[in-house]
């Protein structure tokens, strides 16, 4: 009978938990933060090399990490673009090296409500930098552009883009509503 009660008390350890076959160690993801860590000093050199050559512009770095200047300034309105205002636009994306990718006649203008619909980061950004009527240009290192996956048509894998945007109209969100 003790010898059943002893059984019984050393069965009852509970379930024991399934450990994992392999145990990641997190280095790939160490490698991958060191590779794009690389790849953006690397693309910010080559877009202070753009800036240093380009005496006729000057340049500002906005807060999203791209660098712009004005093509036209709108000196008489302050209002920028705020989440749910209709924007209408043009852009027009080129490489480093000047060559378009997609001209502005390709692309076509385009209808954007700020912050509700997808246009690349680096471009999402740019659209609450200007006022309507103005035209900037603007250097994107590849992670504000189509990063790792490229647009799947033109541009490829890790691509620095310039583009120039126009902002045609701004109808702001409290117009839509009617007030």
């Amino acid at each position: 009978m003790y010898i059943l009660i002893l059984v019984f008390l050393a069965s009852c350890g509970g379930p024991e938990p399934r450990r994992p076959k392999k145990v990641k160690s997190g280095s790939y993801y160490k490698e991958s933060i060191e590779r794009s860590r690389a790849l953006l000093a690397q693309e910010e050199k080559w877009i202070q090399e753009i800036i240093s050559r380009d005496s006729l512009h000057t340049y500002s770095h906005s807060a999203s990490g791209s660098w712009y200047y004005y093509d036209s300034k709108n000196d008489d309105d302050n209002y920028v673009p705020q989440p749910d205002d209709l924007v209408t636009l043009s852009y027009n994306i080129v490489s480093f090296e000047n060559d378009t990718i997609y001209s502005m006649q390709d692309i076509g203008i385009q209808n954007y409500k700020v912050d509700k619909q997808e246009l690349f980061p680096g471009l999402r950004h740019s659209v609450k930098l200007l006022k309507e009527g103005e035209k900037a240009t603007f250097l994107f290192p590849s992670s504000l552009g189509y990063g790792y996956h490229g647009d799947g048509n033109k541009i490829g894998v890790n691509v620095p883009l310039k583009s120039s945007l126009v902002l045609l109209r701004v109808q702001r969100q409290s117009d839509s509503l009617g007030n």
